[in-house]
C-alpha cells in the first residue's frame, strides 16, 4: 500500500512565504505525474500544480508567478514552494500521486494525501 504524507502547511501573513512537502511511502516502483490540489472551504477541490516524471510543469493561472513545484524522485517527494501568498489562497492542500506498483504485470494506483492546511491572513 502507497502512502502519501504533507507536511509544511500552516499560519502566515499574506505576501509570506511557506513550502509544503509530500513524501510517498510504501510499494513503489515509480512514480508518474505528481500534483498539489487545494480546496477551500465552500469551493472545489482544485488542481493547483503538477510536475510530470521528466520535470515538465504546469500551474493553475491563480498561482502563476507565486508558486514553484519541484521534485525529487530519489526520494519520491514533491514540494510546493508559495510566494507572495495572499488570502485567497487559504485552503487545505492535498498532495496526488500516479504510483506504479509493479512494472509487470503494470499495475498502478492513484493515491492522495490526507491534507495540510494553509491559512493565510489578511
Amino acid at each position: 500500500q502507497v502512502q502519501l504524507v504533507e507536511s509544511g502547511g500552516g499560519l502566515v501573513q499574506a505576501g509570506g512565504s511557506l513550502r509544503l512537502s509530500c513524501v510517498a511511502s510504501g510499494t513503489i516502483f515509480s512514480i508518474h505525474p505528481m500534483a498539489w490540489y487545494r480546496q477551500a472551504p465552500g469551493k472545489q477541490r482544485e488542481l493547483v500544480a503538477s510536475i510530470t516524471r521528466g520535470g515538465m510543469t504546469d500551474y493553475a493561472d491563480s498561482v502563476k508567478g507565486r508558486f514553484t513545484i519541484s521534485r525529487d524522485s530519489a526520494q519520491n517527494t514533491v514540494y510546493l514552494q508559495m510566494d507572495s501568498l495572499k488570502s485567497e489562497d487559504t485552503a487545505v492542500y492535498y498532495c496526488n500521486a500516479e504510483v506504479v506498483i509493479t512494472a509487470t504485470p503494470y499495475r498502478y494506483q492513484v493515491v492522495w494525501g490526507q491534507g495540510t492546511l494553509v491559512t493565510v491572513s489578511s
